[in-house]
């Protein structure tokens, strides 16, 4: 039984480091990589996790089990790469070794990642994490200053939001009272924190080519995503101007209720054109469309009749149906069996399409 240890370096830095190409297999390959990568760069912690790496294979070997040392380098391109890049390696030193199993040493958390890959290959008995202690003095805190200047998405993520902050201060001060310029700059940091913090910068990346794959597939939903977004700036600004009518209030809970009055048709009606527009999507591209889909339309225009009726019955709205005039309870009453005949009815013609579809689709088969 041959235990291979894997010493896990993701982004490559010892094989640029070195000049080797990986996959580096061997006691005596590896420890002469230990001088060249030292050699290069003596503060590396990559220096260390190979050094770890030869010290358990000589422990295997002193327990007399067989131990094979190897160096798994990825890439610097991407991730997949890396992972793609690291795969292949494990691949190629199973077919030449024919190990069991396998023991992962790591320097990082970015390396841990590539543990999934290799167990899905060989079984890992255990991953052994390489932590670098370091003297606290000023030297060293000199040299991890370094490294994090040196690093640059942590420089965009900590030192631009905290130089835009810096540069905010005095010019607040200037025009507004201390109060308002530290609440400024605190909402400007707690934006920063919760920008990287729920990964909006995640999906503002990939916003781009989401909206290249949509234009390219020719889907109704982007013209009622368009559409949708227009009537809800509609909305939004009917419910501005709500605020500021002679019905309206200027401040406390009604104002909320006011702005929601004047504004949730349009809203409303933006869901049901967006979500229409995805429902035809599915009509035309899926065999069967799923019951979710067939709802939303009219879910969302009974939800928004419904909020409609709640809050004129808050301002006393009254109801007028041709020559008749309905009190704000009666409206209440009339908006909710709207909404619930509305929901009904969308419950009702989703049956039948899910009927036809499924009938279109066994029809094509047959």
């Amino acid at each position: 039984m041959t235990t291979l240890v894997c010493c896990v370096d993701r982004d490559n830095d010892i094989g640029q480091k070195a000049g080797v190409r990986p996959p580096i297999a061997g006691w005596e390959a590896v420890r002469s990589l230990v001088i060249d990568v030292g050699l290069a760069e003596p503060e590396a912690v990559s220096v260390n996790s190979l050094l770890e790496a030869l010290r358990v294979t000589r422990e295997l070997r002193d327990e007399g089990e067989e131990a094979i040392v190897a160096v798994l380098s990825g890439s610097n391109e991407s991730a997949i790469t890396a992972d793609r890049s690291i795969a292949a390696q494990i691949d190629m030193l199973i077919e030449r070794y024919e190990p069991t199993k396998s023991i992962v040493v790591i320097d990082s958390v970015d390396d841990e990642r590539v543990v999934p890959i290799i167990e899905s290959r060989l079984r890992v008995d255990a991953v052994d994490r390489v932590i670098v202690r370091q003297t606290r003095d000023i030297e060293s805190t000199y040299y991890l200053l370094k490294q994090f200047l040196a690093d640059e998405q942590l420089r965009t993520s900590v030192l631009v939001p905290l130089g835009v902050g810096l540069l905010l201060i005095p010019m607040l001060l200037l025009w507004f009272s201390p109060t308002v310029a530290l609440a400024g700059v605190a909402a400007l940091f707690g934006t920063a924190i919760l920008y990287k913090g729920l990964g909006v910068d995640t999906v503002v990346g990939s916003a781009s080519e989401w909206s290249r794959e949509l234009l390219y597939s020719g889907r109704v939903s982007i013209v009622t995503y368009v559409a949708a977004f227009g009537l809800s700036v509609i909305g939004l600004f009917v419910g501005a101007l709500g605020l500021s009518t002679p019905s309206g209030t200027a401040s406390g809970f009604l104002a909320v209720v006011a702005f929601v009055h004047y504004s949730i048709p349009w809203l409303a009606l933006a869901a049901v054109t967006a979500g229409t527009g995805r429902l035809l999507d599915e009509l035309l591209t899926a065999e069967t469309v799923d019951t979710p889909y067939l709802n939303l339309p009219f879910g969302l225009l009974s939800v928004g009749i419904v909020i409609r009726g709640f809050t004129g019955y808050v301002f006393e709205y009254e109801l007028v149906i041709g020559s008749a005039v309905l009190p704000p309870a009666q409206r209440l009453v009339i908006s909710i069996i709207a909404g619930i005949l509305v929901s009904l009815v969308g419950v009702r013609v989703a049956t039948l399409l899910e009927r036809w579809t499924v009938t279109q689709t066994v029809d094509q088969h047959n």
